[in-house]
C-alpha cells in the first residue's frame, strides 16, 4: 500500500483537526466539508486500501470505525437530530483517498438519497 494523505496525519506530518481519537482510530474534520459537521474516521494501524480490500478478519476493525462515528455523535450532541455514515469504495463512488474511511455528516437536514 502506498503513503496516503491519510497516514500523513495519522503520523502529525500533515495537520488535521482531530477531534476524536483512541488506539485504533481517528477521526478528524474533513477540509472540504459537505455539511455543518463532516468528519473523517480512518483506522489508525491498518490502512486498507478500500472496502473492496476488507477481510474477514478485518471486520472488528470495520465496526470499531462505526462505533467511533456513533460515539462522537452522541458526545457533540448530533445523535439526537440524527446524522449520516458513508463510506465511498472506488472513483466512481467518489472516493479520492485509497485509505478506508467513513463520512459523518450532520448539523443540518441532509434530505434523501435521490436517483443517479
Amino acid at each position: 500500500m502506498t503513503d496516503t494523505l491519510f497516514s500523513k496525519i495519522i503520523r502529525r506530518e500533515i495537520p488535521a483537526t482531530i477531534v476524536y481519537e483512541d488506539e485504533d482510530i481517528l477521526g478528524f474534520k474533513d477540509i472540504a466539508p459537505q455539511a455543518p459537521v463532516h468528519v473523517l474516521f480512518i483506522p489508525k494501524h491498518a490502512p486498507i486500501p478500500t472496502l473492496d480490500d476488507a477481510t474477514a478478519e478485518q471486520a472488528p476493525l470495520l465496526g470499531r470505525l462505526l462505533l467511533a462515528a456513533a460515539e462522537y455523535a452522541r458526545r457533540e450532541g448530533l445523535a439526537q437530530d440524527g446524522y449520516r455514515v458513508v463510506m465511498n469504495c472506488r472513483e466512481h463512488a467518489g472516493q479520492t483517498v485509497f485509505h478506508i474511511h467513513l463520512h459523518l455528516l450532520a448539523g443540518a437536514p441532509l434530505g434523501h438519497f435521490g436517483t443517479p
